[in-house]
């Protein structure tokens, strides 16, 4: 196995609020605006939190869904400085250098897993974040497999490409088991997921390509 130096020294635990304390003081958070929002699942439950930073964020009236999907693709000197934005099974932590704090739940029915494939260089993480988490392999074309444990069907199948960040991030059901392969070119790499607890990981970090 290649050895691995770590590319980020991201913020992991049981509560989303443990990332807030890795923010330095003063720094700025840089407001902008959601656009493309996509139509909002009607499970979604309500927000809860200082809902002034959502709306300093330009998110007011936005889901966990729809926040997520965005701040993903953002490139990452786009990505809001100040704020720590981490996802956990069940729910969205937003935080910013002020203290402020909001929670969103996810769908009832989605779980987000972000995927950072890589060759030789990675970190430890279990719950991603949106703003920090950074991958080895940035931009890259990865053909993503996704099979259900118990029915055998496919739940993802075909070419994606890693965002700025070196991630992709995949809606899966929740409540399931599953194989996860990645392949670059002639590499290829394997993972057994889950979506049924609720300390199951976000980020999976740990996908070698060989």
């Amino acid at each position: 196995m290649s050895s691995r130096r770590r590319l980020h020294e991201p913020s992991a635990g049981s509560s989303w609020r443990l990332a807030r304390r890795s923010l330095l003081g003063g720094i700025g958070l840089v407001p902008f605006v959601l656009a493309g929002c996509g139509a909002r699942d009607d499970d979604q439950a309500p927000v809860s939190g200082d809902q002034e930073l959502l709306r300093d964020l330009g998110y007011e009236g936005a889901d966990a869904q729809e926040i997520i999907d965005q701040l993903e693709a953002l490139p990452v000197a786009e990505r809001p400085r100040g704020l720590m934005a981490s996802v956990m099974a069940t729910a969205l932590g937003l935080s910013d250098a002020a203290g402020r704090e909001v929670e969103l739940s996810l769908p009832q029915n989605k779980f987000y897993l972000s995927v950072a494939p890589f060759r030789d260089s990675t970190h430890e993480c279990a719950y991603h974040s949106l703003t920090t988490c950074l991958g080895e392999l940035r931009r890259q074309d990865v053909t993503v497999s996704v099979v259900d444990d118990s029915s055998g069907d496919p739940l993802e199948d075909g070419t994606r490409t890693t965002g700025d960040n070196g991630f992709l991030g995949i809606w899966l059901p929740r409540g399931i088991t599953a194989e996860l392969t990645c392949t670059v070119e002639d590499l290829s790499g394997t993972a057994s997921i889950s979506t049924q607890e609720e300390d199951d990981l976000t980020c999976l970090t740990s996908l070698q390509l060989r």
